[in-house]
C-alpha cells in the first residue's frame, strides 16, 4: 500500500509510533499502519481507498500497472 501511495503522489508528512500519515498535494490524506509483515485487513484497505478517493477497481488496475 505504501508503494501505491508514493506512486499516486502522496508524501509522508509525519509518523507517530507505528502509524505514518500521508498527504497528497491536492489535500487528500490517509493514515497507514506499519506493523511488520502483517497484512492489512480488507476493511482497512477499503477505508484507505475511500480516504484517497479511488475505487477498488482503480486500485486493482493500479497494482497491475506498478
Amino acid at each position: 500500500m505504501q508503494k501505491l501511495l508514493f506512486y499516486l503522489g502522496f508524501e509522508v508528512k509525519r509518523q507517530s509510533g507505528s502509524h505514518a500519515f500521508y498527504r497528497h498535494p491536492d489535500g487528500r490524506y490517509t493514515t497507514l499502519p506499519h506493523h511488520g509483515n502483517q497484512d492489512l485487513s480488507r476493511f482497512l484497505i477499503r477505508a484507505i481507498l475511500r480516504q484517497i478517493n479511488i475505487t477498488p477497481e482503480e486500485f486493482s488496475n493500479l497494482l497491475k500497472e506498478m
